[in-house]
């Protein structure tokens, strides 16, 4: 009897201990009376931050052109200058850059992310349109939207395969079909009716 007694006096102090050193932070995290997230269908884990501008620049960008950028031909004063993934460790990054690629597209179609915020400019040409009327034609046009995300998804899935197979030919190739899945979107919600603008 002394011995249980002991015992559940022991796990009471454990338990004491245990809650007086958790952090107000971590107490606050681990409670049940966060608000949730919500979105038109329903409540949902995803905290959309990010603007899709913010995401075009930070992510797609920096993963979209080491792919393009992997494979040129060059033509100089001194010949020809062919570029091509050569070791492992060259592949192993452009599959890295393709799975970001691949995955970022997901993000793209989290309900309740803004197109820039309110002070952004995204419109460098007088074809581009502003944040808001990108907003406007993404909300009215949304399954279409989610179709063009999913084409860049599976476009950057291609080029996994053609990098897991060290395939030069397929990987250039492959470029060509990410580079229209961007442009398909981007005429369709940031240059609607008109051709990319050049540079």
């Amino acid at each position: 009897m002394q011995r249980q007694l002991i015992l559940l006096t022991l796990i009471a102090l454990l338990l004491v201990v245990s809650g007086c050193n958790q952090q107000p932070e971590t107490a606050a995290i681990a409670g049940t009376d966060l608000a949730p997230v919500t979105s038109s269908s329903g409540v949902t884990s995803f905290k959309p931050t990010a603007t899709l501008q913010e995401i075009m620049l930070s992510v797609i960008d920096p993963n979209i052109d080491p792919i393009w950028n992997s494979i040129s031909t060059v033509v100089t004063a001194d010949g020809v200058v062919e570029k091509r993934p050569e070791t492992d460790e060259d592949w192993e990054r452009l599959r890295n850059h393709a799975i970001t690629l691949r995955e970022v597209s997901n993000l793209l179609v989290i309900e309740g992310r803004t197109v820039a915020h309110s002070h952004a400019n995204t419109s460098s040409h007088e074809s581009e349109l502003q944040g808001e009327a990108i907003q406007a034609l993404i909300a009215a046009q949304w399954p279409q939207f989610i179709q063009r995300a999913h084409a860049l998804h599976d476009a950057a899935d291609l080029a996994v395969a053609a990098i897991d197979a060290k395939n030069v030919d397929r990987l250039e190739e492959v470029g060509g079909i990410i580079e229209h899945a961007c442009e398909a979107c981007h005429t369709q919600f940031w240059y609607p009716g008109d051709k990319r603008p050049s540079n």
